[in-house]
């Protein structure tokens, strides 16, 4: 039977939870009436360093016509100037910035759609910066600013041996902080060491003593841009993880939201 304490702690994380959700209602409804013409849904992305990653712009399904007609799309950043051009169906690329030739692109069958997202490879530290998409079409002309962030992150590997549990990470940037709880929330002690593998970038071990079989923990890697939330499970014949990534918004409040939404489903889930 659940004890007094209990039942106040699981009371405030379904109270978390239910404000989270709110919030993030509240804000896809401001967002979903928007009326600008070109849209992206997410103007601060967060990319890994060494990976592909899309710049998302598009025209909103709902104020296109019938049969669109995309006349033109253009991909600037703002310290260096043009990096894509796309009209009349085709690439145009005099002038292109020399350090994103052969790295980027658009997909001609999304850009029919009024999706003109940009696909740019082997995301470099360079990268980093404010770009502007600018679309011209048969249901008007309009544009949008995205501040793309740079970071190295990667999910943990867990090893569960002689009552101790290790969470261990690759590669991190910027240099990370590394929290482990319990399933009902409580901070336990762990020991933590950072490796420079390159210049900035951190490898990961972090050890937990004294684990439990048949409990579950959550250790938690996170620097101002990403936040990486590994579930740990402890068997008889080893560990089950999972991870979930959350990437930093304009608002800290409400990345917080989003931790204690998470936080919040797996404690009523072990509880259940």
């Amino acid at each position: 039977m659940a004890t007094v304490g209990q039942i106040i702690f699981y009371s405030m994380v379904t109270l978390n939870v239910i404000l989270a959700a709110f919030i993030i209602l509240i804000l896809s409804l401001a967002f979903s009436k928007s009326t600008s013409k070109v849209m992206s849904s997410n103007t601060k992305p967060v990319a890994n360093l060494g990976e592909d990653h899309i710049l998302s712009c598009y025209i909103p399904a709902e104020i296109q016509q019938n049969s669109l007609s995309v006349v033109s799309v253009s991909w600037k950043k703002m310290d260096l100037g043009p990096i894509y051009h796309y009209e009349n169906g085709a690439p145009a690329l005099d002038g292109q910035v020399s350090q994103f030739k052969g790295r980027a692109q658009v997909f001609p069958d999304a850009v029919a759609r009024g999706n003109v997202s940009l696909l740019l490879r082997s995301v470099r530290r360079s990268d980093e910066g404010e770009y502007i998409c600018s679309i011209g079409s048969s249901v008007g002309q309009g544009k949008v600013s995205i501040q793309l962030r740079t970071a190295v992150f990667s999910a943990p590997t867990l090893n569960f041996s002689n009552s101790i549990l290790t969470s261990e990470a690759s590669r991190w940037f910027p240099k990370p902080d590394v929290t482990w709880l319990n399933q009902t929330g409580k901070v336990l002690n762990a020991s933590t060491r950072f490796t420079e593998v390159s210049a900035g970038i951190y490898s990961v071990l972090s050890t937990l003593q004294s684990a439990q079989v048949s409990e579950t923990y959550s250790c938690r890697i996170e620097n101002n841009l990403v936040v990486a939330v590994t579930e740990a499970t402890i068997t008889g014949t080893g560990v089950l993880g999972r991870t979930f990534f959350i990437f930093s918004l304009a608002s800290t409040l409400l990345v917080s939201f989003y931790l204690n939404l998470i936080t919040g489903v797996l404690c009523i889930f072990h509880v259940v």
